[in-house]
């Protein structure tokens, strides 16, 4: 598979937390890691229930059916032939606000 962009929207197998089962669901990607792997953050339709949920606006933009969000904390690096194909890319505007989210996510204080 070629190098994935960053906000981009691809269909894949998305393991759920016990890895023995997943769901065949939306995801963004965040980082094509260039060896195999990509790291990507789930998309629902679901309601949005966190602070780390993202609103996508321009659904229809990005390939998806219906509105959806980006749970930014819901994070995983899977290898990239899980992906069965790119739905498409999400609109300047709602990459930025999931630029906020996760920035706001990963506010690593060292202590």
């Amino acid at each position: 598979m070629s190098i994935l962009s960053p906000g981009e929207v691809v269909l894949l197998f998305f393991p759920y937390t016990g890895l023995n089962q997943g769901k065949r669901r939306p995801a963004l990607v965040l980082k094509d890691t260039n060896d195999g792997d990509v790291i990507v953050a789930r998309i629902s339709s679901q309601v949005k229930r966190s602070d780390f949920d993202v609103e996508i606006v321009d659904w229809q933009q990005a390939g998806l059916l219906a509105q959806s969000i980006v749970r930014i904390h819901k994070l995983a690096t899977l290898e990239k032939s899980l992906i069965e194909r790119s739905l498409g890319i999400l609109s300047q505007s709602d990459w930025n606000k999931v630029h906020i989210v996760l920035k706001d996510l990963l506010n690593i204080s060292h202590t």
